[in-house]
């Protein structure tokens, strides 16, 4: 499937290619959006459902995206997660900083981080604070933990060996552990 193709055509109107590029990879998304969602709280207003048709439309509207390959399609799809999971989170009026936090490691907060959105804000933005010292590092974790991709598709994505992803991902782990535990003790 040639997704950069499908994603140019998809822009121009075509409702062809959008039906084929949402037909390609919808499968993929629903699996991501319903991992994301299963950490969410129980009332959480989002689907998984939801989820995937909101990236879909943003991806779609975005005429400056261009792509070469699925793996930077999902790339893409997982931070316009993020982001709509941030915004969700933004949007409900939580305080990015809640009294009586627990003290998570970075991996907790992988897991927890949907659930509750302090952690989810504080995960945002210790990514962010990475990504401006080392893009390459936070470009690994989002398609790893917010893409879902394996080592292989991330290599691929990026033209880099998958020794050197795995690299990155441990290194980026304990970045964010040690940014995220800072962040807690200060208060900020």
């Amino acid at each position: 499937m040639d997704v950069s193709a499908l994603l140019s055509r998809a822009r121009t109107g075509d409702s062809d290619a959008r039906s084929e590029l949402l037909q390609a990879t919808y499968d993929q998304l629903h699996r991501l959006a319903t991992a994301r969602m299963r950490s969410e709280r129980p009332d959480h207003t989002l689907t998984a459902t939801a989820l995937v048709h909101e990236v879909s439309v943003k991806l779609l509207e975005n005429s400056s995206v261009t792509v070469e390959s699925q793996g930077e399609f999902m790339a893409l799809a997982a931070r316009a997660m993020r982001n709509l999971l941030v915004d969700h989170a933004r949007g409900r009026g939580r305080t990015k900083r809640g009294g009586g936090r627990q003290k998570l490691s970075l991996d907790e907060a992988l897991i927890a981080c949907e659930e509750q959105s302090p952690e989810l804000l504080d995960l945002h933005e210790a990514l962010n604070g990475l990504t401006e010292i080392d893009p390459r590092k936070g470009q690994v974790v989002e398609m790893r933990y917010f893409g879902g991709l394996s080592v292989a598709e991330v290599s691929q994505a990026l033209s880099i060996s998958p020794a050197t992803v795995k690299r990155d991902w441990d290194v980026a782990r304990t970045w964010l552990m040690r940014a995220m535990t800072e962040d807690g003790e200060h208060g900020h």
